[in-house]
């Protein structure tokens, strides 16, 4: 049994975790007198893929995708306030580009995470418990209480979760010995890769790129032989056509919301090239620095693509993984000898631990996942736990969109307010995703114009 908090503060709703999503919502809920929300971060500070610090890397979306812009132009929390307030706005404005650095991100979002009330750092979540209203009703009638490693618990009718995917591992990965990493934790590692006499790269999107990219600069000097090997047929780039981003708008969440679950799951799986790919100009700049030091000679690398890890195993004696690849199209197997071994694998979202006191109060679809509704909440009441990502399945491309996290976190703002304090948008694309629903004529409308309420 667990033992009685020794404080209990009370609030209107409780975000775990604090990753950009969830630390915009405290942004734009901040100002708002009537909404006593806290969030809770296990971290000491805010750290977003610290570990993909590289030089010269940078966001793959606009800085109107910072945390509150796209929802509150006026907001004292966005990107430009940090950039005039750090007396960089106009060196900013030079540059002439609107993708900000990765550690510039980082930290602006820092910088406005310092400046709110809300955030509660160093807050490990050990448990969520639901209390249901009786009859009569109650002071404390219907309200989630997450207890913390700090010995506070929270008490709140709604919850906002916001714990990101951890990194994902394969199969044939998973308890490995040996020196293997993920490419969280790239940085921290890379001056030891280097003194290797060979590595290895699994994967094939944008952080597997630029971990190749920054790993082929310094081939020459440190002598090692470098692989890439992915099982994507080819190493696909980001798909960032105007038309193909109008996806990541409200009418294509409606649309996709609706479909049938399978044909949703289908949908997933074929779209991952709408945010998983690699930015062009990396690809380009590969290939160029690739041309670059082919002019010496042989470069000793190999990029090997319709290919597939199929096993691993890491030998302490030689200091040495024998990886069992195969080639999917030709079925040919083959195998290959590697002293370092990053793994680009992405991420994949876990429920956490914390839910199952309350896992009966959340809906699961017929995969085992969130049975995610269009509001975003995942609960059998329909808005007492909203979710932060982590619904591709359900939201397709919206859902891991940073420029979307405003959007959904007005939405949610109205969902918990009963009323719209920032503006949700309803029609913002040209071009339309579902089939007419009653034929004949008429005026095509622009998104200023019509659209779904």
């Amino acid at each position: 049994m667990t033992a009685p908090a020794d404080t209990v503060v009370d609030a209107d709703f409780v975000g775990i975790g604090l990753g950009p999503f969830n630390l915009g919502l405290a942004c734009l809920s901040e100002p708002i007198a009537d909404l006593n929300g806290v969030f809770l971060e296990a971290k000491p500070d805010f750290d977003w893929h610290s570990g993909m610090f590289l030089d010269g890397a940078h966001l793959q979306t606009p800085f109107l995708s910072d945390l509150v812009t796209l929802a509150d132009p006026t907001s004292p929390y966005s990107f430009l306030s940090y950039l005039k307030q750090s007396g960089r706005l106009y060196s900013f404005y030079i540059r002439e580009n609107f993708y900000p650095l990765r550690t510039e991100y980082n930290a602006y979002c820092r910088w406005a995470a310092a400046r709110l009330s809300s955030v509660r750092f160093g807050t490990t979540v050990t448990e969520v418990t639901y209390r249901p209203g009786g009859p009569g009703g109650g002071a404390d009638a219907g309200l989630y209480t997450v207890r913390t490693s700090t010995g506070t618990a929270y008490r709140a009718p709604h919850l906002v979760l916001g714990t990101g995917t951890p990194p994902h591992v394969p199969e044939a990965c998973e308890g490995l010995g040996g020196d293997a990493i993920h490419n969280s934790r790239y940085l921290e590692h890379r001056g030891r890769l280097r003194r290797k006499e060979s590595i290895t790269l699994i994967g094939s999107g944008q952080s597997a790129a630029e971990i190749y990219h920054d790993l082929l600069g310094g081939i020459d000097a440190h002598g090692y032989r470098l692989d890439w090997i992915t099982r994507s047929p080819r190493f696909f780039p980001l798909e960032y056509t105007k038309l193909t981003l109008e996806m990541t708008s409200p009418e294509y969440a409606d649309y996709f919301h609706a479909l049938p679950e399978d044909t949703r799951y289908r949908l997933e799986r074929q779209q991952k090239g709408l945010f998983k790919g690699i930015d062009s100009a990396l690809i380009d700049a590969i290939f160029d620095l690739l041309y670059q030091k082919s002019l010496a000679g042989p470069v000793p690398t190999r990029l090997l693509t319709n290919t597939a890890l199929r096993t691993a195993a890491w030998d302490t004696a030689s200091g040495t993984y024998t990886l069992g690849l195969r080639q999917q199209e030709q079925e040919r197997d083959f195998t290959l000898r590697t002293e370092g071994l990053v793994l680009a694998t992405g991420y994949r979202y876990r429920p956490p631990d914390f839910l199952a006191p309350v896992h009966d109060r959340i809906r699961w679809d017929g995969h085992g996942r969130f049975d995610v509704a269009r509001n975003y909440a995942i609960d059998t009441a329909g808005r007492g736990i909203f979710l932060q990502n982590a619904a591709v399945h359900t939201h397709s491309v919206t859902s891991p969109d940073l420029g979307m996290g405003a959007y959904r976190n007005a939405y949610i703002i109205r969902e918990l307010l009963g009323r719209e304090v920032y503006p949700v948008e309803r029609s913002i694309a040209f071009q339309e995703f579902a089939a007419p629903r009653a034929h004949g004529g008429g005026r095509p409308t622009t998104p200023q114009e019509g659209g779904r309420a």
